[in-house]
């Protein structure tokens, strides 16, 4: 195996200036796989560097490789690998804990603070992301795909994860009702992760008529709820809307059976109306996942909450949710939607990044199509 191979790479210098650049990449490490990226998905984080070069208070430092949803293939080994071979087709697991503090003994290595995250500025120097043509990983955070799952949804694991993880943290019942606030790619994908676990119902809420039309006809959700758009200023107007909107959430029917409060709501957005919302909607000792970013700080009636003590519960993430999602893309488990319907545009090869970043900045294609998850094939 030679010392060093060049790979083309798609490097971030600025806003919107994504440049194609060779680096040299050393062989694999004894414990690393190297691997040829075939399938990434984009992610609202990589949309945010690539558009403002920051994500939030987060500033890129230098050139930064985006990507992170991303399934390849094998083509080398490290020395002490013994779990996967040269021709396997892996998941990858981009985030790497220092496995040494007391988060990551207790299993919950994704809030550990030496966490460092592939197309993540947060750590310096930056941990490279997925968009280029191989990379060197750790076998132990690449997770091998059985044939009936392919590269596309391997690339699907990373954000079903974050939904995944949503749901264990939810401790979501049989039989439970839910909302979701929020019927972008995660939105879908806390509803799918939902069906899964045999909720009774599940409430889907959006201000694209679109996309919670999308839901309900392609087995997401049961029932759609468009938000009316409104821009409430005075906290006394955003509490009003939220209780409004609640009230619609609670007639919503199913089967011809009103939902009424429901058992957990997946809080996708991070607008401060639908976290208002999410506590007028949910039932007394319900939960309330906080997954969207968007408002840092916001204002809640926390009053509410209180009585009824609903939990608020925070979702970063995901921690031992790679295994459990493959195996429930594998199973062809009924109740699970086509999650692959959620891919809606393909852009192939390292050239066509710019345009699939400008691609998943929109609602809709010049075609009129949804705008949900952009894939880039590399194959």
């Amino acid at each position: 195996m030679p010392s060093s191979i060049e790979v083309k790479a798609s490097v971030l210098h600025g806003a919107k200036d994504l440049r194609v650049e060779t680096r040299s990449l050393p062989a694999p490490a004894a414990n690393e796989v190297q691997v040829a990226v075939q399938a990434t998905g984009l992610c609202g984080s990589d949309l945010h560097y690539f558009s403002h070069y920051r994500n939030g208070d987060i500033l890129v430092r230098e050139p930064m490789t985006l990507g992170h949803e991303s399934a390849g293939v094998v083509m080398a080994t490290g020395s002490e690998v013994s779990s996967l071979s040269v021709g396997d087709r892996v998941a990858l697991e981009v985030g790497l804990p220092c496995e040494e503090c007391e988060l990551c003994k207790q299993g919950r290595y994704n809030i550990c603070k030496g966490m460092n995250f592939r197309s993540s500025a947060k750590a310096f120097p930056h941990s490279q992301g997925t968009l280029q043509e191989m990379v060197n990983h750790p076998a132990k955070w690449c997770h091998k795909l059985p044939a009936s799952v392919s590269l596309e949804y391997g690339a699907l694991v990373e954000p079903l994860s974050v939904a995944m993880h949503a749901r264990d943290r939810a401790n979501l019942k049989p039989g439970s009702t839910v909302l979701v606030l929020g019927a972008g790619a995660v939105g879908l994908l806390c509803a799918a992760a939902s069906k899964v676990s045999g909720a009774k119902s599940v409430i889907i809420a959006d201000i694209q008529a679109d996309r919670v039309n999308f839901a309900v006809e392609n087995g997401f959700a049961d029932a759609a709820l468009v938000v009316p758009m409104a821009r409430p200023q005075t906290i006394e107007d955003k509490l009003a809307f939220a209780k409004d909107l609640a009230e619609k959430v609670l007639a919503s029917t199913v089967k011809g059976e009103a939902v009424g409060e429901v058992t957990v709501t997946f809080e996708c957005t991070g607008v401060e109306s639908c976290m208002h919302t999410a506590i007028y909607s949910t039932k007394p000792g319900g939960r309330i996942m906080i997954i969207g970013m968007g408002t840092p700080i916001q204002t809640l009636p926390i009053s509410a909450a209180s009585l009824k003590e609903v939990d608020l519960v925070g979702v970063f993430r995901y921690a031992n949710t790679y295994p459990q999602v493959i195996n429930m893309l594998a199973s062809k488990n009924e109740a699970l939607p086509d999650v692959g319907k959620i891919i809606t545009q393909r852009y192939k090869g390292l050239d066509k990044i710019p345009e699939a970043f400008n691609m998943a900045a929109k609602v809709k294609d010049e075609k009129g199509n949804l705008v949900l998850k952009v894939l880039v094939d590399m194959s």
